[in-house]
């Protein structure tokens, strides 16, 4: 994974509004790796802090990183079983909202 990629991927995320999510996989396809949804996973582990990771979750709406939940419900998002509630409604899709 070069340091382009990481790039791409942190600009992205920065763009993630408060109180929406967006996956691994919509990242990936958005800066042009559709199969390199894991990828974006190792770039987040390892991501500045002004990137917001607690933002990007799972294709399934389960949020990979359990401490992430306070931070998304600081956002006024509301997680269940590290499920976020109303999933469909609060993605963020970056190929159709930019």
């Amino acid at each position: 994974m070069d340091d382009i990629f990481k790039k791409q991927v942190y600009e992205l995320v920065r763009m993630i509004p408060k109180g929406r999510v967006s996956t691994y996989g919509a990242i990936a396809k958005a800066v042009g790796y559709p199969n390199h949804s894991r990828h974006v996973g190792k770039a987040m582990g390892g991501c500045p802090k002004d990137v917001p990771a607690h933002r990007v979750i799972s294709a399934s709406g389960v949020l990979s990183v359990p401490e992430f939940q306070s931070r998304l419900e600081a956002e006024g998002i509301t997680v269940q079983n590290l499920r976020i509630k109303n999933f469909k409604t609060l993605f963020w899709d970056p190929l159709k909202e930019l």
